[in-house]
């Protein structure tokens, strides 16, 4: 499993501001469907009790409502868990320097991306409906300099808090960029006039 405090390319001073991942309502809502996908036999088999108790009563029926029950839950217990484990291991993880987006494709797969905090250009969040206004989850998309699609969070608790907390660290990260290219530049302007006089001293000999 990926440890979250083990980033990639970590980058020297680097300090995790936020951990994200979906809100606990979009899992609350799964549970509840995959509990009515694990009910749905007891009243099937309510009705084929009443309608043909015969069946019950014929071991090669029994074995076949058995195996094929067994069957079912099986497929309902591998769909919650897969459905679980994308929930968990998508995350998205707000540095100092960056934001990291962290996505589970099925069991063995995962995507890794980043955008460095610097190069964002806009933040936007977005509550669309009612459950998501009366829960207070949404999206915050996330747009760079020089890309058409946007990078964005899904469905994350108190989007706007996010997105407030994002458009700080961006301030901060750009004024810190923006002194780094400066002295950047400078050393470069000192070494190329030293260069300069160093080379006028070698043309007078």
């Amino acid at each position: 499993m990926f440890n979250l405090y083990r980033l990639p390319n970590k980058i020297k001073n680097e300090e995790i501001v936020r951990i994200i991942r979906r809100d606990f309502f979009v899992l609350f809502l799964k549970i509840l469907f995959f509990m009515f996908l694990c009910i749905i036999p007891f009243g099937f088999f309510a009705v084929m009790l009443i309608s043909y108790p015969e069946m019950f009563s014929s071991p090669t029926y029994l074995a076949i409502i058995i195996l094929s029950t067994s069957a079912y839950y099986l497929f309902v217990w591998l769909f919650f868990f897969f459905s679980f484990i994308d929930y968990y291991l998508d995350v998205w993880i707000i540095t100092s320097e960056r934001i990291i987006d962290i996505q589970q494709k099925g069991f063995f797969s995962r995507i890794i991306s980043e955008q460095k905090l610097f190069r964002i250009q806009d933040v936007t969040s977005e509550v669309q409906g009612f459950i998501p206004t009366m829960f207070k989850y949404g999206n915050v998309y996330v747009q760079t300099a020089g890309t058409k699609s946007r990078f964005f969070f899904h469905q994350v608790p108190n989007p706007d808090e996010v997105r407030d907390v994002i458009i700080k660290l961006v301030r901060l990260n750009q004024k810190k960029h923006k002194k780094e290219m400066d002295k950047s530049e400078q050393i470069a302007v000192e070494k190329d006039f030293k260069e300069s006089e160093e080379i006028q001293e070698i043309m007078k000999h």
